[in-house]
């Protein structure tokens, strides 16, 4: 059975001007993707063992929901404000995980 699905986007902030910048396009990214069907929620998290990293966690209903809005003429055009901040110190700046067990 097709369950919830986590997506994380890994962003990078070097400094103060930086993460108030990465901040106003999460939340101008966030209000577009509020109508998405199969959305239901996402948030922007900070590491305090490395401040300068971040990840947007979006909830999926399901991995199908994911794909359609991924594959849709949208999707670019939605997430483009978190792009510039992508975090290329890394070899894949997100990943994709299906829920296998919650409390």
């Amino acid at each position: 059975m097709p369950g919830e699905v986590r997506v994380l986007v890994y962003q990078v902030a070097h400094d103060e001007e930086q993460l108030q910048a990465v901040r106003e396009a999460y939340h101008l990214v966030s209000k577009r993707l509020a109508e998405v069907p199969g959305m239901l929620g996402n948030e922007l998290l900070r590491s305090p063992a490395d401040p300068t990293a971040l990840i947007v966690v979006s909830r999926w209903a399901d991995l199908a929901a994911f794909r359609r809005w991924e594959q849709g003429a949208e999707h670019r055009e939605d997430t483009a404000p978190l792009r510039p901040y992508r975090d290329t110190r890394l070899a894949v700046p997100f990943g994709i995980y299906e829920v296998d067990a919650s409390y």
